[in-house]
């Protein structure tokens, strides 16, 4: 399988590509951080995180996406900020017909490291470990970017699969009414 990463974010928006499957070594495929200037406006900017992850998606013609769950931070313009890139990035692989996966920060720690509240240090030590690397990938955006396909390659089938047992369950209900 092979998974894009994205690490949404409207300055750095690290986008990692993994190989591979549960049991089996990883394979990096490449990684990346989209950048865009804070000077200009943010139509603009998602435009160029739009453009970015569609040549991605392009270039790698991943199996799947992982992207960061957006979750409530102090400083409501960087979470504005990270839920936009994220829809924007959400829409690319929706519109090519991708399975999105997307998980939380603790999650994606805790698949890595097996702590939910690793520092950046320890998630990109590990990713650097996972998918034995000479070097850390940097920055922490690239880092993340990999830990999230990772997360997605250990965990989304499985996620997949449960989802998909709800779903059946919920129709079976559904038709006995």
């Amino acid at each position: 399988m092979r998974v894009l990463g994205i690490d949404p974010g409207l300055t750095r928006c690290g986008m990692g590509v993994v190989d591979g499957s549960v049991g089996r070594p990883l394979t990096l495929v490449d990684v990346n951080v989209l950048r865009t200037s804070a000077d200009l406006p943010v139509p603009e900017r998602l435009v160029t995180i739009e453009r970015g992850v569609e040549a991605w998606i392009e270039e790698h013609a991943p199996d799947a996406v992982a992207i960061e769950r957006v979750f409530a931070r102090s400083d409501v313009s960087t979470v504005m900020g990270t839920a936009q890139a994220s829809g924007v990035a959400m829409v690319v692989a929706a519109r090519r017909g991708l399975p999105i996966g997307l998980h939380t920060p603790s999650e994606v720690k805790a698949a890595v490291s097996g702590n939910g509240r690793a520092g950046k240090a320890q998630v990109g030590a590990m990713v650097t470990r996972i998918l034995r690397l000479d070097v850390m990938p940097k920055p922490a955006d690239a880092a993340d970017a990999l830990a999230l396909a990772i997360t997605h390659i250990w965990r989304g089938g499985a996620q997949a699969r449960i989802d998909a047992a709800v779903t059946a369950a919920r129709q079976q209900v559904r038709s006995r009414r």
